[in-house]
């Protein structure tokens, strides 16, 4: 195939337009609610706010916030309002980022560069973790020169906490606890991870980049949530992804600090060139306004009562999918989640579950999987509502299909990349 070259003249926007609808018509059909990974479908309203917001302030750029001070006062309102959910008092602070990924990268940095203020030699100091801890720890270790240990769950798929304590050394910096694992939609015992922190003086970093903005609507619509962010004082810093259950624009995350005296060591400061310093909040200079914009736009039109509405929409789709699942001979649906992801498998060799996967792509249905235990994973979203039962009736089908011996091999491409 030839490399692309930059076309001499320009093309009429129509044009390229219809280009771009031709090579998008192959990906995954999220706008149907066939797509449980990737997009998070609030609803058509709410997604041309997202737009339309991003689209006021695209060009702006929050690394100058002193020439755009409305990206400034945006940011100062969504991390008002994301601490407030998540208990934090006035100490309280954070920062949007691009994405949970960059947001756990920040909470890892900060950690080990207060430790180094306070003399710690921090190369090849420890993350520990549960083995359902997101990769984004990996990579951040990765970056900066740490090491990660990994503890089996417990029986019930959730972090064990004994044997956590058990994997902590004098080179430890940091427990993770997720709320909720985005592998079984699993709420980590936070509780007894703050406890623990308190005891060894370790830091806590809850992952609640799935549940951040999920959580605590559930919580207010009569789900049983057990504590896991500021409310536990052991827990010193939390991520939390807007452009998940926060349903704004990509990219958007929030990461929240306890305290600025702990967020001061997150930034990057320098001054070293002929153009004056600079400092950054995050690993990102350059930041979209677009994005940040967005999430402002979407937080005030939900407010707690759409926001509300919407968790009440995913928990019962999940609660309803969850019953059927497990009403159908050879599967069955892992833990016990209580917010909007979870993940089934197969009781029985004879029913190869990501077979049941293969047949299920076939029609359209794109989701990711788990391989310890194998087992099919869903993330849903408000859109999914409409669509469940008619994915219950392809499940079936793909069931027997698989059963009687009709069905493809196992796929090898069942996985998120």
């Amino acid at each position: 195939m030839a490399a692309k070259q930059l076309p001499a003249k320009g093309t009429e926007w129509e044009s390229i337009r219809q280009q771009m609808l031709e090579m998008g018509r192959d990906d995954a059909d999220w706008r149907s609610g066939r797509t449980a990974v990737y997009v998070f479908h609030p609803g058509d309203d709410v997604i041309q706010v997202a737009k339309d917001a991003y689209a006021l302030f695209q060009s702006e750029n929050a690394l100058g916030p002193a020439a755009f001070p409305s990206l400034r006062q945006m940011e100062a309102d969504v991390i008002s309002m994301g601490k407030s959910l998540l208990h934090g008092d006035e100490q309280a602070c954070g920062n949007m980022t691009s994405g949970g990924t960059e947001s756990i990268l920040m909470a890892v940095k900060t950690c080990r560069d207060q430790a180094r203020s306070r003399g710690v030699d921090t190369q090849g100091a420890q993350i520990v973790v549960p083995r359902t801890a997101h990769l984004a720890f990996d990579k951040a270790a990765h970056y900066l020169g740490l090491e990660m240990v990994r503890v089996p769950v417990a029986a019930d798929l959730r972090a064990d906490t004994r044997a956590m304590a058990e994997a902590v050394t004098d080179r430890t910096l940091m427990l993770v606890g997720s709320a909720p694992c985005f592998p079984f939609g699993l709420i980590d015992p936070i509780e007894e991870l703050s406890n623990l922190a308190l005891d060894r003086n370790l830091w806590l970093h809850v992952d609640a980049c799935v549940g951040g903005y999920f959580a605590p609507f559930a919580r207010m619509n009569g789900i049983d949530v057990p504590p896991f962010d500021f409310e536990l004082p052991g827990v010193a810093s939390i991520s939390a992804d807007l452009h998940k259950y926060g349903y704004a624009a990509k990219g958007a995350s929030t990461v929240f600090h306890r305290n600025e005296e702990q967020r001061a060591f997150q930034l990057f400061s320098c001054d070293d060139w002929p153009a004056g310093g600079m400092t950054t909040p995050t690993a990102a200079g350059t930041r979209p306004g677009g994005a940040i914009a967005g999430a402002w736009a979407v937080m005030h039109y939900l407010g707690v009562e759409g926001y509300c509405e919407k968790a009440k929409i995913v928990t019962d789709t999940r609660e309803h999918l969850m019953a059927s699942i497990d009403a159908i001979d050879g599967l069955k649906t892992l833990g016990d989640p209580q917010l909007g992801l979870f993940a089934y498998g197969s009781e029985s060799e004879a029913l190869p579950i990501f077979s049941v996967w293969g047949e299920l792509k076939k029609k359209g249905w794109f989701t990711g999987v788990v391989t310890e235990p194998r087992g099919i994973h869903l993330m849903l979203s408000p859109s999914h509502a409409e669509a469940a039962d008619q994915y219950l009736a392809d499940l079936r089908e793909a069931v027997k299909k698989v059963r009687d011996g009709g069905g493809s091999n196992e796929p090898t491409e069942a996985r998120y990349a």
